[in-house]
């Protein structure tokens, strides 16, 4: 069968592009499709700086490994007594490791990082650590060392933007992290101590989903951020900001510059694409798409139709038997494709019918030769 191809450059992406990015007086930046992986904007992303707290995310992940949430753990005298960010924990004291991940990812309480990593390890920090720095190899955080699961400022204790953005999707993999990172307060130790997060967007940003803050005196103020929209997740990530304000107001700018590069289109609608003509004297049998094809494309960015449908068929064709397909492209990647099928049933003439149409068609061509 002879196939005609068909290639349209069709005006499917909306018009003009998504502002430029925001710029920040942060040490570094970094916003990234977490669907994706396309990189929307960065600065200094692979500058190796101290992250603080943002350490916890790992901290948990490492923990997880070896512990489960509903296990009781006692808290060693070491982690009892690390100071700034904390919540009550006294030495002995028998507490849930659930209760721990929120006192670390909500309150981002040092003394209940620690007290994670001195249960996972059996006291054995340094061990711990070394767990830490292992998983970081192998998640390819090529710019990150741990000295301490806390994130307090220890010489070489440093990451970069992108590994935090990369740490903290990958932290966003487990249940037991996006919920608690999505919440702003929640009671532990049977309701007696009630935790507050310092994420200042979760309730503001819309579709804010969490996930980590962070601050010392070495690191600044820092924050990776996730924003959900239907289809796709952004993630932000601000290192170093001079003030917590200045950290909200730059983070909220980035994330929102984020989501708007992208919207949700109907690439393929329920339509005719195409006709393929039908032998006989048949008129031509229009092929449509059936199916939508719904996608997150990115701003700006032209897109093309390809229509491959056959030139002509061959009869019988049944009611919606398909006989091509529709296809989208960004550049060179396949945003996806629908079948093209029949609109209407043809049945094959009989033998007479086509005898007679075949007469027909002889006694045209030779009248044409005698006029």
């Amino acid at each position: 069968m002879r196939r005609l191809t068909l290639v349209v450059a069709a005006a499917l992406a909306f018009a003009g592009a998504a502002h430029a990015a925001p710029l920040s007086d942060a040490r570094a930046w970094y916003v990234v499709n977490g669907a994706t992986g396309e990189v929307l904007a960065q600065h200094a992303a692979q500058a190796r700086v101290p992250i603080a707290s943002i350490t916890k995310l790992m901290t948990v992940l490492v923990a997880l490994q070896h512990l489960r949430p509903s296990d009781t753990v006692t808290v060693t005298s070491g982690a009892a007594q690390v100071g700034e960010s904390r919540i009550p924990l006294r030495a002995g004291q028998r507490i849930t490791v659930h209760d721990l991940l929120e006192g670390a990812l909500i309150q981002s309480a040092n003394n209940a990082a620690d007290a994670l990593a001195a249960a996972a390890a059996k006291g054995d920090l340094p061990r711990f650590v070394g767990w830490m720095n292992t998983r970081a190899r192998q998640l390819g955080l090529r710019d990150t060392h741990f000295v301490r699961p806390d994130g307090l400022d220890a010489r070489g204790h440093v990451s970069s933007a992108r590994d935090v953005a990369t740490l903290a999707r990958i932290a966003m993999h487990s249940a037991v992290v996006r919920e608690i990172v999505a919440k702003r307060t929640d009671t532990i130790e049977d309701n007696t101590v009630t935790l507050h997060t310092w994420n200042d967007l979760l309730g503001s940003f819309p579709g804010l989903i969490g996930v980590k803050t962070g601050h010392t005196n070495d690191a600044g103020w820092c924050e990776v951020a996730a924003a959900r929209r239907s289809g796709y997740t952004i993630y932000a990530v601000i290192l170093g900001s001079p003030t917590r304000s200045q950290r909200n107001v730059d983070l909220q700018r980035l994330l929102q510059f984020g989501v708007d590069q992208y919207r949700t289109l109907s690439l393929v609608r329920p339509r005719t694409y195409a006709w393929t003509a039908a032998p006989y004297g048949r008129k031509p049998i229009p092929l449509v798409a059936v199916d939508s094809l719904v996608r997150v494309v990115r701003a700006g960015r032209p897109l093309t139709e390809r229509v491959v449908a056959p030139a002509a068929v061959a009869l019988p064709v049944m009611l919606r038997q398909p006989l091509g397909r529709v296809e989208v492209w960004d550049g060179k990647k396949l945003l996806g494709s629908r079948p093209l099928v029949a609109a209407r049933a043809e049945a094959k003439p009989g033998a007479a019918a086509r005898l007679s149409w075949y007469a027909g068609r002889t006694m045209h061509h030779l009248g044409g030769l005698l006029h």
